[in-house]
């Protein structure tokens, strides 16, 4: 885990707060984009470039935009191409076992992360809407990641650097294991899911 941290610094140490900064955004708009890059663990090892709340606030602003940004162009690209309606079955199918049937789930999705591509359901589900669905990524978004900065920043405020890197690192590992456990025991149930009003 430090290794990694000490390759971002090696990379964009050199530019900075600024070099910081982008690579968040282009960590978390992979993710929403592409394919799951841990952002947990990305944000908080930017955070700790400069572990104070003003920096803080700075990358949650980042990777919200990021989000967006990914999650929208994904949107885009699937709105613009002809989704054979057999895929389109396969996804609405797919939500009906999950525990939200509706754009909700992204924001349970924070939690127990169920929907890769979001961009895509949002497109290919026929009954959500772009608007509502990232109203729910952003607020699952600033709600995930305003806690881990927030608990990363005790971390710092009350122990040595050394100890609140630790600390850090211990809490990032049991929020990732949490949504995985998570994950696996909702596609464990299977069948069982919650009407939505």
């Amino acid at each position: 885990m430090f290794g990694i941290g000490e390759w971002m610094n090696d990379v964009f140490g050199p530019y900075g707060m600024m070099g910081v900064i982008i690579f968040v955004f282009l960590i978390f708009f992979i993710d929403a984009l592409v394919v799951p890059t841990l952002p947990e663990l990305f944000f908080i090892i930017g955070f700790m470039y400069d572990p104070t709340l003003e920096f803080g606030l700075i990358l949650l602003f980042v990777a919200v935009i990021a989000e967006v940004a990914g999650i929208t162009l994904l949107y885009w690209v699937v709105e613009h191409i002809r989704v054979p309606e057999k895929i389109k079955k396969i996804a609405e199918k797919y939500v009906n076992f999950l525990i939200c049937r509706d754009e909700k789930m992204l924001l349970v999705n924070r939690i127990a992360p169920m929907i890769p591509f979001a961009g895509a359901f949002i497109s290919i589900i026929d009954s959500w809407k772009y608007s509502k669905a990232m109203f729910y990524v952003v607020m699952g978004c600033v709600l995930k990641y305003g806690l881990i900065m927030m608990m990363s920043s005790f971390f710092f405020q009350y122990f040595s650097s050394g100890d609140a890197e630790l600390y850090t690192m211990i809490f990032i590992i049991a929020v990732i294991a949490v949504s995985i456990i998570a994950a696996f025991a909702r596609k464990k149930k299977g069948g069982l899911t919650v009407e939505n009003s």
